[in-house]
């Protein structure tokens, strides 16, 4: 027989909050405009002996400076799980956005996991564009650079196991090289889509986000995404507050903070 597959716990962290409409979130606005705010999230991979940290946010400064409400520290916050930030020794960086690699520098033992086109692209020459470069932070991909030269930088080019039951998918579009993390759970497979799909409601309609550098690959994306979960109720998007309500809090003192993703869903 062959040796079983780890299951693992997953845990949404809801750090900072922004207003914002249906038209912000859609390429062609919507028909139907109205409030649809955004939340932001890292996410915890907790298995038997170890874990993983699925992004680390922004800062408060840069929180302020974006006009985004900034809720608490995603690293400071990560002992609400009784995870010491010193202690993390594995991050997987979806992709280079402002929202999801900043922070790094608050993990001074850590490995960082990352897509080598995704790097490419942040240091090459289309991000002189204002379009593009307006999703990064030049400190996040400066501290990138120098964290490569360090060896503590991972890089991939597409599909990759990181460890048993715990998989990264190059899943390209909205970013040159994003990627999503596919984890094995009590209740099957559970996709981490980060920015692959914003909201449920990017992937389920086929409307893409308004921001992207290649809308096939998006598109392409999506099909992988659903390919790669058990089902519909086994993906979960990189923004949307429905998934505060779609899941519960490990504990009452965690409302509103943190959600269980590998139980079984409300709705």
């Amino acid at each position: 027989m062959g040796e079983k597959i780890p299951e693992y716990k997953i845990f949404a962290l809801r750090y900072a909050t922004r207003n914002a409409r249906r038209a912000d979130h859609f390429i062609g606005g919507d028909p139907h405009d109205g409030p649809m705010p955004m939340d932001y999230f890292t996410w915890v991979i907790v298995g038997s002996d170890r874990c993983f940290l699925v992004d680390t946010g922004f800062t408060a400064e840069t929180a302020a400076r974006r006009k985004r409400t900034f809720l608490r520290c995603p690293i400071d916050s990560l002992r609400l799980l009784d995870i010491d930030p010193d202690a993390v020794t594995d991050v997987i960086l979806t992709h280079l956005h402002y929202d999801h690699v900043g922070n790094f520098h608050k993990l001074p033992h850590a490995r960082f996991h990352l897509q080598e086109r995704e790097l490419a692209f942040a240091t090459g020459r289309q991000i002189r564009i204002p379009y593009f470069a307006h999703g990064f932070e030049e400190e996040d991909i400066v501290g990138m650079v120098r964290l490569n030269f360090k060896r503590r930088l991972e890089l991939y080019d597409g599909d990759m196991e990181l460890a048993p039951g715990l998989t990264l998918h190059f899943a390209p579009g909205h970013t040159a090289g994003l990627q999503v993390v596919r984890v094995h759970t009590q209740r099957g497979p559970v996709v981490l889509a980060s920015d692959a799909s914003h909201y449920y409601e990017n992937i389920q309609t086929t409307r893409p986000f308004i921001a992207a550098v290649d809308l096939a690959a998006m598109m392409d994306s999506f099909r992988a995404i659903e390919r790669l979960a058990a089902s519909a109720h086994h993906i979960i998007p990189g923004h949307d507050p429905l998934v505060m309500q779609r899941y519960a809090a490990p504990s009452a003192s965690l409302q509103d903070i943190v959600v269980r993703l590998d139980a079984q869903p409300a709705m």
